[in-house]
């Protein structure tokens, strides 16, 4: 763990203890995430919270504090932004990396920025409260697209992560055979992917490649994408397990 890292956490968890006041960090990557639930037994029993802005976000901000510990409730200091082309008639079919690309050259700070979720004609980037009156008035253009920023009180329904229903039938429920078979690649390179810390399992690192996946865990693989596993479904004549997984698209 980034040594940096780890005093920032005990400062404020040492903090949100002492004084009895709510304290977050900044947005966190899965690697930040990993470090935090690694440290959670050494630190005090302050009650946290983990939150992105909306469920199913991976970059989370943590909030040490509750409002039994406080005496007083909190809400989390995000917002959520919704980039549109300002002319759709003209507008290019723009990726995430190109909405982060175009933030990053107006100098934002990453640990400043959430999930940009990127929809059919429009994305929506989730960012620190601080941040958005900025963004709202200067975030006007992605590669050669004028875009047009607004900020939303409330969230679309069902709008934002979007999940693809997957039947998968494993010989057996290891995390590197179901990993492989989503995702096309063999099992030598699903295991690769595993000492190289790119699979994460509900936010926490997964370094072993023979992990059994619980109903209902998210999988992160770094490069490739999010899938929620969802179980086996049945087994098959010869005792194959049918397992069924959400993958997000």
């Amino acid at each position: 763990m980034d040594d940096a890292l780890e005093k920032r956490f005990r400062e404020l968890a040492n903090r949100a203890w002492s004084q009895g006041s709510y304290v977050f960090t900044h947005f966190l990557d899965l690697a930040g995430l990993s470090a935090f639930h690694s440290l959670v037994p050494s630190l005090p029993p302050v009650p946290y919270t983990l939150f992105g802005g909306a469920e199913g976000c991976e970059r989370q901000m943590l909030r040490f504090g509750s409002e039994e510990h406080c005496g007083y409730d909190m809400p989390f200091p995000i917002c959520c932004l919704k980039i549109a082309p300002s002319n759709p008639k003209f507008a290019e079919k723009l990726t995430h990396r190109d909405y982060l690309g175009a933030l990053m050259a107006q100098g934002i700070e990453r640990e400043l920025l959430g999930d940009i979720i990127v929809r059919e004609d429009a994305a929506y980037l989730f960012c620190e409260e601080k941040i958005a009156p900025y963004l709202a008035d200067n975030f006007t253009q992605a590669r050669h697209t004028t875009l047009r920023c607004t900020w939303i009180e409330s969230l679309p329904e069902g709008e934002l992560f979007k999940t693809q229903r997957l039947g998968v039938q494993l010989s057996s429920e290891r995390l590197d055979a179901l990993i492989a078979h989503v995702y096309k690649m063999s099992r030598g390179d699903a295991q690769a992917l595993f000492p190289a810390g790119k699979i994460y399992v509900n936010g926490r690192l997964c370094q072993s490649a023979g992990h059994t996946p619980k109903e209902n865990d998210l999988i992160s693989v770094r490069g490739y994408g999010r899938m929620r596993y969802k179980g086996v479904e049945s087994l098959s004549k010869k005792g194959k397990c049918n397992t069924i997984v959400e993958i997000y698209v």
